[in-house]
């Protein structure tokens, strides 16, 4: 056993959640994570400069998996479980998942979420932005707005050694302040090596819950902000794409972090 081995036994003998070893990344193993972030970052700067009212979200999709594989890279979602694009768009009552269509076309005052995620060289990334279409209503601005927030102040509850649940109860707590609600069904997840590893990361669970924050873990902070309930379905005849409850609007920002000895980095956003 080495020191690390000793902390981790010593915080499970006390009850607490600590994750596998396998989980914890080597130096290594970042270095070529960093590599695969920088790509994802660079696509979703790359939809930035040229999404807009008028396009298709098919547009979106190719402009993702070109600019992807012109730098060596493979869309993730491409190549998980039978999903059929490149990316995740997802519109006003979408909460996330959403499959593109020639005939799905942005207009003013639409909010989309842009989901990538990117294979390089076997190491896995992901993040995911809110783009604001033309001129949107004032009550699509604001959640939005609050959907940012409550991902920067997850980002900065998290701290090494605290717990997922820290992060939990910093987004779930100004989404309520503002009104909205957190989806609960899904969540971040842990990254790098596979597309979804453990944990499972949970927004509405108590301050001080879950898996500790060991250096070298890997995972999202991806809330999913719901104007009204939280409660939701999923498209019958595609089996993927998640709606509101209620055809209220979601927002989703993802930022992918990294423990570190003293911090929490961001990898991608």
């Amino acid at each position: 056993m080495d020191r690390l081995d000793v902390k981790l036994w010593a915080l499970a003998e006390k009850g607490q959640i600590v994750p596998d070893r396998s989980l914890l990344k080597t130096p290594e193993q970042i270095a070529e994570i960093r590599k695969s972030a920088d790509l994802n970052t660079a696509v979703l700067d790359h939809v930035a400069a040229h999404i807009k009212a008028g396009m298709s979200t098919a547009q979106i999709d190719k402009l993702v998996y070109d600019f992807t594989t012109e730098h060596g890279g493979i869309p993730a979602p491409l190549v998980y479980e039978g999903f059929p694009k490149s990316v995740c768009t997802s519109i006003n009552n979408v909460v996330c998942h959403g499959i593109q269509s020639e005939n799905e076309i942005l207009v003013e005052g639409d909010i989309i979420n842009v989901d990538v995620s990117t294979i390089l060289n076997g190491y896995y990334s992901d993040a995911s932005r809110m783009f604001k279409i033309g001129n949107v209503s004032e009550r699509a601005e604001r959640i939005v707005r609050v959907t940012q927030e409550c991902v920067e102040r997850g980002l900065k509850a998290a701290k090494p050694w605290g717990h997922l649940g820290d992060i939990a109860y910093a987004i779930n707590t100004h989404a309520k302040k503002n009104g909205y609600s957190v989806v609960e069904e899904i969540g971040g997840h842990g990254i790098g090596l596979e597309f979804h590893e453990e944990p499972f990361v949970s927004y509405v669970t108590p301050k001080g819950s879950e898996m500790v924050l060991v250096p070298g873990m890997m995972f999202t902070i991806e809330p999913m902000i719901n104007e009204g309930t939280p409660e939701f379905y999923v498209d019958e005849d595609n089996g993927w794409t998640v709606y509101t409850d209620d055809d209220g609007l979601s927002a989703q920002v993802e930022y992918m972090v990294l423990v570190k000895e003293k911090s929490v980095e961001v990898l991608t956003k």
